[in-house]
């Protein structure tokens, strides 16, 4: 029942993801359990969140055909530069008990560092080997993301970013949509909390007998953003995918538009690493 989105080339991506920031490897199994009844086919992990085994492990005792789970894995800051990507990945696949995952990411740029051009070749040459389906970044600006192709002429398949009505992003969206980069949204609804009592959230939620959080991640899916909400609590891993039969009109988009502030709730890409 979810939609898919195809990626630069070729590969298609669930626009709804499972998230697993924070899930403690024990607990990642019974989450993802009850993501895939719900429907996901898109997880999303990182070498940050020592989950990765648990995650392998949950799509091992799935039962579900390989090529129907998508699998998102991320390179660390401290794994920078060819040699020490291309061994992170190798770690990041053993733990996940793969022989290939569909995505895998540069978590972030960490410009202080500068070494994340030569990481992206390790990337490069990851996927012409099959050993990612696709690669992509998260938490690039424009400047890193343009640096990216210029110097390597190999696009992104994904930008992942915090996203969310407070902090929309424009002129990354707008970079991302003229070279064919999908937009990717973590932290989709803020982390959730008291922002989602916004007024205008609750009336577009009384409106179409949905959540405020549903009626957020419904505004993703209308832009066209892959959204990966995380949670823990089955009640909520089950409404987070249930929103599909519903729609925003253009009234609905235009107030949407008006709760952006430019608020983060993580750190600035330039300062991070």
């Amino acid at each position: 029942m979810v939609p898919t989105v195809e990626l630069n080339n070729g590969v298609r991506m669930p626009q709804v993801g499972f998230g697993v920031y924070k899930i403690p490897d024990g607990q990642v199994v019974g989450a993802l359990r009850t993501a895939f009844d719900a429907g996901y086919r898109n997880v999303d992990t990182a070498t940050l969140y020592r989950n990765e085994r648990g995650v392998g492990v949950a799509i091992a005792e799935s039962g579900l055909p390989r090529e129907d789970v998508f699998v998102t894995t991320k390179l660390w800051n401290t794994d920078h530069g060819h040699d020490e990507a291309m061994r992170a990945f190798d770690t990041s696949l053993n733990l996940l008990g793969l022989d290939y995952v569909d995505l895998y990411l540069i978590h972030w740029p960490v410009p202080s560092a500068d070494r994340y051009v030569p990481t992206w070749q390790a990337l490069r040459k990851i996927a012409e080997a099959g050993r990612a389906r696709a690669i992509g970044v998260s938490n690039f600006q424009v400047e890193h993301l343009r640096r990216l192709v210029e110097e390597t002429g190999v696009v992104p398949a994904v930008n992942q970013i915090e996203l969310h009505p407070w902090l929309q992003q424009s002129q990354l969206r707008a970079f991302h949509s003229a070279h064919g980069i999908v937009t990717e949204a973590w932290a989709p609804i803020a982390r959730g909390g008291a922002r989602l009592g916004d007024e205008v959230l609750d009336r577009l939620a009384r409106k179409h007998g949905k959540t405020p959080a549903q009626v957020v991640l419904r505004w993703h899916v209308e832009l066209g953003h892959v959204v990966i909400p995380k949670s823990v609590t089955p009640k909520r891993i089950v409404e987070n995918i249930d929103i599909f039969d519903f729609e925003l009109d253009e009234q609905d988009m235009s107030a949407m538009a008006t709760l952006d502030h430019g608020h983060r709730t993580g750190p600035h890409p330039d300062s991070m690493g």
